[in-house]
């Protein structure tokens, strides 16, 4: 038959801010602790002690402080948290005239005062509670083993269980009569017809311990919760440290991963039970450092498509428990292992060598740049930290610590579809047909980053007297291709100076709890955004386009003819071009929102936008080979000696850049050329045909030297 201890200490806590059954819900600090010992052998009971905390912020509650009947001057000639732990372990053990390595259990009222007061203050304070801290015997449950037929836990506290043992309550004096009252309580449930003996304590988890998940385990939801407002940073160690005082399953933290591979700022944790998880959502946004954490509940569901895994080289990489894993980023795809472990050298060796290297690679092989190190101790972990950017052949590599969880995550996802998909798909051009015309009048605006939630109401409040402004029907949701809201709104106004008023004095101001950027655009920037380019209030950047090209579409030129074909893409004949697209989307039935706008849906099956680089030939050299020009004579009709090359010409240089530099000498812009190579940007050279008879060529290059966006620009005759 299992013994119990020979001593317990009844102990209880009193905060600065809420006490009672949200203790420890509003972070506030301990400002009291009283504590008696209770001799388990001899029935007999100790002195009541009490011991004051200085609290740092020095924000007592009044409810509190009425209560407690502490001053200010009271709490400022107190001792330090450190110093009243270290005093209420010597006065214990003193007391019992113990050794320092007997042992004795603490009894609290509950699971709050170790769980949520004691253990997340320590941590916030950098202090190292000592091994008596670390298991307690919870009263309530204590007493409903002996009592079965008393009130549900959830409804017992020290006078329920008082009056229900027939003990005389009597708490005048805030925590000290408590704690007197709690031996009591020990002495009675000790005593006949009870006869409980105090066995199998609560324990509160030293460290986290890292392991993997296995993707056919079954995992109960009501263990689960998701963090969410994690700085990029954290580790699964911060998050334990986060939940200090709370037992998490072992390997029980998942960081989440964005489409890319980086940290979204969430992650799921897993608890030993359901009453950890309860009490990890009343943490729902205290502190981590100076951020606030979200706390929501999670399904097992979730925690397994994160965390579960079935790669047998994963489960042997991470079958050696008890190692700190760091991840390595921006890796050459020439590293080999013999490159990781000369990086991190002797100072800090890796665990198993070679066998403690896990690359990560695509499906077919092909390297991603990402790897997996493990190292047997926290100190051989920082030291590899410390090289965070230090270079490894021409690339610096970026260190992050790491989960088990974090490592199937990304194999997981590597090995079924790549992480970045090979083509962006672009928001689909949602607009009505009567806006895909061509216009390069800046009558509208942009609203970026609405709320998903945003009705339009809301964006007429929003924009509040320039709703008088707006066209009708000119309120333009933009959805994705899932058909929900982007984000994004497009507006119509009357004319390009509301439109500019609306971008100044509008940007940035706030629509339910978030800034909203407005920026003035043109339909034809409209279709560019709508394709997959950028716009804010440094200009409007081009879509993605991986293939090499010749002459980007003139969006910072002249207006185009057409909407969706560029000037440029006059010069290549027919087969170049892409082909018929399939019809507009449809607009939905009009509801009773507002007469201003208009909802687009995506059709399922038609591709709405055009494939930016299809109407470019793949070049039979080099773009930036010196006369790469196709069909000279048929694309510019200039004459000989009439072209005029510049060279150096800064990368984000475009056909406005150019036509300023030019000015005064009637180049027509569709006859310029700009040499690109494979980014959007400019190659840093242009051609430039001009007009013999309405044009100097001496008095031109006259220009050669002088600045272009800060760059010094030649000219040649060509």
């Amino acid at each position: 038959m299992s013994t119990g201890p020979e001593c317990l200490v009844a102990f209880f806590s009193v905060t600065a801010g809420d006490n009672g059954p949200k203790l420890g819900s509003d972070e506030s600090e301990g400002v009291l602790f009283a504590w008696q010992v209770v001799d388990v052998l001899n029935r007999k009971e100790g002195a009541v002690h009490k011991a004051l905390v200085k609290p740092e912020s020095w924000q007592v509650n009044d409810v509190c402080s009425e209560e407690i009947g502490l001053s200010d001057a009271d709490l400022a000639e107190a001792l330090s948290l450190e110093e009243v732990l270290q005093q209420v372990h010597l006065a214990i053990v003193n007391e019992l005239n113990l050794g320092p390595g007997s042992p004795f259990v603490l009894c609290t009222d509950g699971q709050l005062h170790i769980r949520q007061v004691l253990h997340p203050e320590a941590v916030k304070k950098s202090i190292t509670l000592l091994e008596c801290f670390h298991s307690f015997f919870d009263l309530r449950k204590e007493f409903k083993k002996s009592c079965p037929d008393a009130p549900d836990l959830k409804d017992v506290d020290i006078p329920t269980m008082a009056e229900y043992l027939k003990i005389e309550t009597n708490l005048e004096e805030f925590g000290v009569s408590h704690v007197r009252l709690m031996g009591q309580i020990i002495q009675a449930l000790l005593a006949e017809p009870y006869n409980h003996t105090f066995v199998d304590p609560e324990e509160v988890n030293t460290k986290f311990e890292s392991g993997t998940c296995n993707r056919m385990e079954v995992v109960d939801s009501n263990t689960v919760v998701k963090a969410r407002g994690l700085p990029w940073q954290s580790s699964d160690q911060d998050i334990a440290k986060f939940f200090k005082g709370l037992n998490i399953a072992k390997g029980g933290v998942a960081l989440c991963l964005n489409p890319q591979g980086r940290r979204n700022g969430e992650a799921l944790v897993r608890f030993i039970n359901v009453e950890h998880r309860d009490l990890a959502l009343s943490r729902h946004k205290h502190h981590m450092g100076t951020r606030y954490i979200e706390v929501y509940r999670a399904t097992g569901e979730e925690f397994l498509k994160i965390a579960g895994g079935t790669s047998n080289e994963v489960a042997q990489f991470l079958s050696r428990e008890n190692q700190v894993i760091v991840r390595m980023r921006g890796l050459p795809f020439t590293a080999a292992i013999d490159d990781v472990l000369l990086f991190f050298g002797s100072d800090c060796p890796v665990s198993g060598e070679r066998d403690g290297v896990l690359f990560v690679r695509h499906p077919d092989g092909r390297p991603t740049g990402d790897a997996f190190v493990l190292f047997s101790c926290e100190d051989h972990a920082v030291e590899a930290l410390k090289k965070h950017k230090e270079m490894l052949g021409k690339r610096y590599i970026e260190l992050f610590r790491s989960t088990a969880a974090e490592v199937q995550q990304v194999l997981n996802r590597y090995l079924s579809t790549p992480l970045i998909p090979t083509a962006p798909a672009p928001l689909l051009p949602l607009i009505p047909p009567p806006l895909l015309g061509a216009s390069s009048v800046r009558d509208c605006v942009r609203l970026r980053g609405l709320p998903y939630s945003a009705s339009i109401e809301n964006i007429l409040e929003f924009l509040g007297e320039f709703t008088a402004d707006i066209r009708p029907q000119g309120v333009h949701m933009v959805l994705n291709q899932q058909g929900r809201p982007s984000g994004d709104s497009f507006i119509q106004l009357k004319s390009p100076d509301r439109a500019f008023l609306t971008s100044q004095l509008c940007h940035k101001k706030c629509m339910k709890d978030r800034y909203v950027e407005v920026f003035q655009c043109s339909v034809d920037e409209m279709n560019l955004v709508l394709m997959g380019g950028s716009l804010n209030r440094n200009g409007l950047s081009p879509p993605p386009c991986k293939l090499p090209r010749l002459s980007p579409p003139t969006y910072n030129a002249a207006p185009a003819p057409m909407a969706m074909f560029p000037v440029d893409a006059a010069m290549y004949s027919p087969h170049m071009l892409i082909g018929p697209r399939g019809p507009h989307p449809q607009p939905l039935p009009p509801t009773a929102a507002s007469n201003h706008a208009t909802y687009f849906q995506p059709a399922s099956s038609a591709q709405l936008y055009m494939n930016y680089t299809t109407y470019y030939p793949n070049p039979v050299m080099p773009p930036m080979a010196v006369g790469y020009i196709p069909s000279p004579a048929q694309t510019i009709a200039a004459q000989p000696g009439a072209m005029m090359r510049m060279p150096a010409l800064p990368y984000n240089s475009g056909m406005k850049d150019i036509l300023n530099f030019v000015q005064g000498y009637q180049v027509p812009p569709e006859s310029m050329l700009l040499l690109s190579d494979f980014a959007p940007q400019s190659a840093g050279d242009g051609l430039i045909p001009f007009p013999p008879l309405q044009a100097s060529l001496p008095a031109i290059t006259d220009k050669a030297g002088t600045h272009l966006a800060h760059h010094d620009v030649d000219l040649y005759l060509v």
